[in-house]
Formats: structure tokens, sequence, C-alpha cells
């Protein structure tokens, strides 16, 4: 949440003649609290502070608040799924403040100026290895390093990046801009050694010396199931197949491609196809769309771009260039159920996107880890059963976005940085929720979100573009200030207009106001006109 202004109730103790009596029951005290934006962020930004900044015109100063959560702001501008914005209060009055934009404003305009961050003064002498360079890894060797720890990456793949680079196709996600933000984290002195696979983790740990682990490795195995299927079928896996986009040759898919799955990798595959020359790209899910894992966005955009959508289907049998889909109906549960109708689609290529799991291989001999399904189980520090071993990302149990991995990586350096030091890492108390009946919102004028815009569609199907573009400076600034700074005081002095008996002081710039409570008689307009709700009144004691 947004730093607070020193706001303070005095009782400075004046003449007794002065002092409004026993009638007053309730006195205001200036609160903060916590708004939902930040309460929603996977990543722990604050973002109403780094907002105010913006709001403000400082763009520097808000994305070095960006920063001290969140080491890939361009990255997340453009790959997050903003639950902030789902949460944001102003949904409310009009639309949602478009957080993400900003954020990805911030993320640009410090990669064109240079922007970096100033590397640790001290060294705690300590040094840690992070097993895996996707966002959760980078995440935590960012912080770890800010923390004065020594940190060495080992990545398997001969880039580094992990499934940003890896699963996310380019048209979603430009290759220069994240290489641009892992470039200034391995600035801050992160080593990176690419193309070095971790195969026995204790070993790697004994050999290099290292205090601690983190494991990141990350979900790069795509999942597979059984397809009766003829010797020419040809059956690849969205994974591999959108990995092998960072090769020197693209994949050859054919001109009629079927996408079995419903998730986001199964959207970014079928809208690759499209984009490699499939005049026909139709993904086949066994539900319906209310039940389909992928995110709306992706739904919608790959629509537009005509992929087709066979819902209630499933791939019984897989030729060369022909696939017999059985129809399904969905039983009270919502489990699918076949029918017994079957139909013929024709197929050059049958493309797998059914989930992924993480190659734990590397944890062969280490004891005390619990595993799960694929999936390593952690504390609330995130540590495995096996002391100082870390881990998060996608290999633990959690949603699997690039922000959570993010949020991951910074709480785990924070325990990681704790478990070196010999102490116990504990969070800052929590505040309570900036709710909307809290707000004013009369105070706030209807301004509509700012739509970011894109990519027209001939050249989205034909070409690897980006196709949702960037808020110029204008509209980035116009978005920030439709926050509405919930919970936290802004100093729009309404309390001190409103006062009848001009108990209010305004202390300064940024410095807040104090309450004389000789001269408050406790009338609770001040916290009746608090446009963000940062004024309770608390009963006399």
């Amino acid at each position: 949440m947004k730093d607070k202004p020193f706001a303070i109730t005095l009782d400075v103790g004046s003449s007794l003649a002065n002092r409004t009596g026993a009638w007053r029951t309730e006195r205001p005290v200036y609160v903060d609290r916590i708004p939902p934006c930040n309460q929603a962020c996977p990543a722990g930004e604050n973002i109403q502070q780094w907002l105010f900044h913006a709001e403000s015109g400082d763009y520097e100063a808000a994305w070095r608040q960006l920063m001290r959560d969140n080491p890939l702001p361009a990255v997340m501008g453009r790959v997050c799924y903003h639950p902030c914005e789902t949460a944001c209060n102003r949904v409310q009055v009009d639309n949602a403040v478009g957080i993400n934009a900003v954020e990805r404003f911030l993320g640009d305009l410090a990669i064109e100026r240079g922007w970096t961050v100033p590397p640790p003064e001290t060294s705690s002498g300590k040094r840690v290895l992070v097993v895996g360079s996707g966002p959760a890894g980078l995440s935590a060797a960012y912080h770890l390093r800010l923390l004065g720890h020594a940190v060495t990456i080992r990545e398997a793949q001969d880039r580094p990046g992990g499934m940003m680079r890896y699963g996310i196709p380019r048209y979603r996600l430009p290759r220069e801009v994240l290489d641009a933000e892992i470039d200034r984290i391995r600035a801050l002195g992160v080593a990176c050694e690419l193309g070095s696979r971790v195969d026995d983790l204790l070993a790697a740990q004994r050999d290099g010396g290292y205090d601690a682990v983190f494991l990141a490795v990350g979900a790069g195995i795509g999942r597979r199931t059984y397809i009766p299927a003829g010797d020419s079928a040809r059956i690849l896996d969205a994974v591999a197949m959108l990995g092998s986009m960072e090769g020197a040759e693209p994949p050859l898919l054919g001109r009629r491609v079927a996408v079995y799955g419903g998730g986001d990798t199964a959207m970014d595959a079928a809208r690759t196809a499209r984009r490699l020359g499939a005049t026909d790209a139709v993904v086949v899910y066994r539900r319906t769309r209310d039940r389909m894992p992928a995110h709306d966005v992706e739904v919608e955009e790959a629509l537009e771009e005509g992929v087709r959508m066979k819902w209630l289907s499933t791939i019984k049998h897989a030729d060369e260039g022909r696939l017999t889909i059985e129809r399904m109906c969905l039983d009270d549960t919502g489990f699918p159920q076949p029918t017994g109708e079957f139909e013929e689609l024709r197929a050059d290529t049958v493309v797998l996107a059914l989930g992924q799991d993480a190659d734990l291989s590397l944890l062969s001999g280490v004891s005390d880890l619990t595993l799960d399904r694929g999936m390593v189980h952690v504390g609330d520090g995130l540590m495995t059963g096996h002391q100082g071993i870390f881990a998060g990302g996608d290999m633990v149990p959690a949603e699997r976005t690039v922000t959570v991995a993010v949020g991951h990586g910074k709480k785990a350096a924070r325990h990681i940085d704790a478990y070196l030091r010999g102490t116990v890492h504990q969070p800052g108390p929590e505040h309570g929720p900036a709710a909307f009946e809290r707000l004013n919102t009369w105070y706030y004028s209807d301004a509509p979100a700012s739509v970011r815009p894109r990519l027209e569609l001939a050249r989205r199907v034909s070409t690897f573009d980006e196709v949702v573009q960037g808020l110029d400076e204008s509209t980035a600034l116009f978005e920030a200030r439709r926050c509405m700074s919930c919970g936290s005081c802004f100093e729009c002095d309404n309390c001190y207009g409103v006062c009848p008996d001009n108990a209010i002081t305004k202390l300064g710039p940024g410095k807040g106001f104090a309450i004389d409570l000789d001269y408050c008689k406790g009338c609770a307009l001040c916290a009746a006109e608090c446009p963000s709700g940062a004024i309770d009144m608390v009963p006399e004691e």
C-alpha cells in the first residue's frame, strides 16, 4: 500500500476550558488499509504506492518502487493476467484501473532509458544456488543478490528465461524485452551458467560450496496420453512444439492442425500454428468453454485469429491426415462422458496440450522430501523437508503463472536470507482491507479505462509481431490518475476543509495531518468526507 503521510492524533493538554468534554464518544484516527489491488497481487507488489508515484509523473520513482517486489515489470506488463484489476474497487464505479498497462509502460520506459538497480554495498559471504532461470529463479536470484548473497543460476537450456522463452510465444512476449530485463538482473552480479543441467542436486550443492539452494526447474515436460494411431499419424506435444520456435527452423505442422487440450498452452499452440501457415487450426476440448482452464483473453484472441473450437469432443483415433472424434456430454458432476457419436476431422498434425510436469530427477537421493503427483511439497517459507533446500514456481502446488512464480521467488529469497543469517523471517503486520463501502466515490468523476491498441488482424495471423501494444505517456498518466487511493491518505485536504472546529492541522507536504483532540468534538465529518476511507472513528476509552 502507499506510504502513508505522517498523520497523527494529538492531545496537547491545553486548558480545560478548551476541552470538548465527556460527551465526545468517538474520536477520528487516521488508518492505513490494504487496497484490494495489493491484496490480490501474487507477486506482492505495492501497486498503490507505485501508482501514486506514476500519477505525479515521477515514472522512475514508480519503477523503482515496482522493482522492490518484481524485477520483471516489462514482462509482467505483458503476460500477467492481472488479478489486481479484477479486485480493483474502481470496477464498481466504471472500469478497473489499467494497472497492468501502466506496469508495462514503466517497464518499457526503464528499458528505453537504461535505468538500472545498484548492486548491494556489502556481501554476506553466503552462496546460494538457484536451479532454473524461469520467473521464479530469476526473481529469487535478484532479491537474494540485493540482500548481499552471492548467487549462481544453473540453467539446462542455452538461453535464460525458462518457460517465458520456451513456452510463451513472441507475439505475446518479444524476446528483446525478456533479454533486457534478464540482463539487468545479471548486471547485479548474478552468475548464470547456461547449458549446465543439474542431475544430482546434493552433489551440485556440495561441489559448489553453496549454503542454500532454491529449486525453480519449472514444468517443462508435456504430458502425454494414449491415442490409438496409425504408423503415419503425426503427433507432437505442445511444450516441445513451442520450445522449438526458439530454434533455427520452425516446426512443420501442415495446413490443418488439431490441438488437443483446453489451457493457455493449447491457445498458444493453435495461434502459433496459424502463424506458421495453418489454414485450419482447431482446438479439441472435452468440456464446454465455461469449464476451460484457459483465460478468457486467450480464448477471445484465438477466436479472433480464426482458431476453431470443438467443445465436448475427444480424439479416439489418429491416422495420417485425419482424426476420429467422439462427441461427449457432461454428467451431473460436470465430468465428460462418451456418447458413442463419432465424426471425422481432417488434420495433418495433432498437438497435445494436456498439461505439464516438472523434471524432478535431480532430486534422486535427496532425503526428507515429500513428492506428490510430480510436485514438491514445501512449508510456509517455501523450504522443502530437506534443510536448506527451497522450491517454488511451477514445481510446487500453486497456480502456474509467471506472476505467482515471481512472488514465490521473492518470498523464498526472504526466507533463505533469514535461514542463512540464523533467524526467522517475520512478515510485516497485516492491515485491514480497504472495502469499496468505505469510499466516497462521488469525488471521482467517470473516467473509463484506456484501451490498449492491438495489431491489426491481418498482420496478427501472418507474423509474430507483438499483438497487444503499450500505452503512450499521456494514456499511462491518465490510467495512473484513475486510482482512488483506497484506504490511504493522499493529502487531498478534505478533512482539513470540512472540520467545523479547526481541529485539523496540516503538517506539510508528505507529512499528513494532526488532529487536536482538545478541539475535536467527534462529529465524524472528516471520516464521512474522506474520499479514500482513511479515517476511522474509534470509541473513546
